[in-house]
This record gives structure tokens, sequence and C-alpha cells, in this order.
């Protein structure tokens, strides 16, 4: 007696003798294989697409910094002579300096009246402020017009990732031009250390940050206080990590064959209920002939 393989075929074979086809069926396998292509490429096109995965951490990412933030600023006083404006910045640390003017630049702006001030600096990551002013001028003005335009105020690595959405330049396009020329302005601004990781496993690190403001005339027992432009700051525990991530092949083929097997089980459920009720059908119609 001889052991035969093939009793373990669980794909039996039906001799093409024994089908029938149908026009149902034909057209129910073509909608068929024409779904399951569609599947098919939708789940190719997340397959072959990365995906952005966030989470929220209490950590300081970027510890070789040397607990330094890197600031861009470009701001537009319109009304403001450039001899006239100045960087000032100060923190709970103790640092306390007036006339910032390391990787910085004055633009001349209507003939020259008005400054747009461009600066490159660096702020420890403790609680404080750096302003724009004429506090470092020789000579301070009677009346500065503290009227602007906030082009850009932005924090660490400029991540360029087009599914990632956040404040990284919250400022942007901020206009007070309207506002009293004789106001200082207050920008209250909490710092979120953010983590970009590709699919290499390289980071960036950057900063978003949330922004409240407010303008007053400032008065003391000697008078007017000379108005200013402040960014206060203070940084927030919590750390923002976006990962770049793309599906795993087995849950991709996992897909793959619960596409097929799927579509083909409903399809043939589909045609089988058809074809069972058009036999009946014929049987019925014969029925009332005889």
């Amino acid at each position: 007696m001889t052991f035969d393989v093939r009793r373990f075929d669980i794909y039996r074979k039906v001799p093409k003798d024994l089908t029938q086809p149908t026009y149902t069926g034909a057209f129910i396998s073509i909608c068929c294989c024409v779904f399951m292509l569609f599947l098919f490429l939708s789940e190719l096109t997340g397959f072959i697409a990365t995906e952005i995965v966030n989470e929220l951490y209490v950590d300081d990412p970027d510890k070789d910094s040397g607990g330094k933030i890197d600031v861009s600023l470009n701001i537009s006083l319109p009304n403001l002579n450039c001899d006239l404006v100045g960087l000032d910045i100060q923190d709970e640390m103790g640092r306390h300096e007036v006339g910032h003017i390391d990787n910085s630049m004055k633009v001349q702006l209507n003939n020259g009246y008005g400054c747009r001030f461009e600066g490159k600096f660096s702020i420890n990551k403790v609680p404080g402020n750096f302003h724009v002013s004429t506090h470092s001028a020789t000579a301070q003005p009677q009346n500065p017009d503290m009227t602007h335009v906030i082009h850009k105020l932005a924090f660490g690595d400029k991540l360029q990732v087009q599914n990632v959405q956040g404040a990284f330049n919250a400022l942007g396009g901020a206009n007070k031009l309207e506002s009293n020329p004789l106001a200082s302005h207050d920008y209250i601004l909490k710092i979120v250390p953010t983590v970009y990781e590709d699919m290499s496993g390289k980071q960036r690190f950057s900063y978003q940050y949330t922004v409240a403001n407010k303008e007053y005339v400032a008065y003391s027992h000697t008078g007017r206080i000379i108005p200013a432009i402040w960014f206060r700051y203070d940084l927030s525990p919590i750390t923002v990590k976006y990962t770049e991530r793309r599906q795993p092949v087995y849950r991709f083929i996992t897909t793959i064959c619960a596409i097929i097997g799927g579509t083909f089980t409903v399809a043939g459920i589909i045609d089988s209920c058809i074809f069972t009720a058009s036999e009946a059908w014929k049987k019925i119609q014969l029925g009332k002939m005889s």
C-alpha cells in the first residue's frame, strides 16, 4: 500500500467539464478583479508612503547643545532709524547684554527713515527675555515709534517636513503698524522642544512656541517709560517627538492576502446566491408552463 501525498491537498480541482460558466459570474469576476486592483493600489500607495507618529515625554532632547537655543529674528520697524535700533538679552542666569551685535544686520528702509533688523543669536534654557529697543542708542529719542512687522521668529533648526504641522514661526506675519506708536509690545512665549527623527534615525532639534501678546504705554514716577518690543520666554518641560515610519512588510502582505481572500469569498457568495436564485426562478417558470 503506497502513501499518496495528494490526500493533503485542500485545494481540490474540479474538472472543467463539470463547471458551468455564466454571464453573471463573468460580470462579478470582472468587478471582483477591478475592486481587488483598486484596493491593492491603495495599500501599495500607503506602504510606499511614510507616516509621522508623534509622542510626548518629559526630557531635554538636545543635551549636546550646551544649554543653548539658537534664535532667528527678522523684524521691520518702518518708523525708527537703524542708528536707534538695538537688541538686548537678559535671563535668570544673570545674563544682561545691551546692544547685541554678533550675527546681526540692519537694513535701512524708507530712505533711511525705517529699519529692518535681522539677527541670529542664542539664549540659555532658562526663563528670560530679549527685546528690540533704543536702550543701546547713545542718545535716546523723544518719541520712538515701535510700530513693527515680524517676518520671522524661530528657535532651533528649521524643519521643512510636509506632514508636520506646528507653530515653528507662530509670530511670522504679525503686523502692528496700526498700533499706538508710543506703546510697548509684550509677546509672552511658551517654548516647546521638538524632535524630528527620520527613517535613517537622524534627529533634528527645533522648538515650537505658543504666544500671547499685549501692548501698553508704560509710565513711572519720572514720566513715560521708553517703549520696547519684548519677547518674554519660558520653556515647557514637555518634548514633542515626531518619528518617521513606514508600514512593516508583513502587515502589507497580510493586508493584501486579506483583500484577495475576502474579495474572492464575498464575490463567490454573491455569485452563488444569484445563480441559485436564477435556477429556482427557471424551475418556477417551467412549472407554470407545464
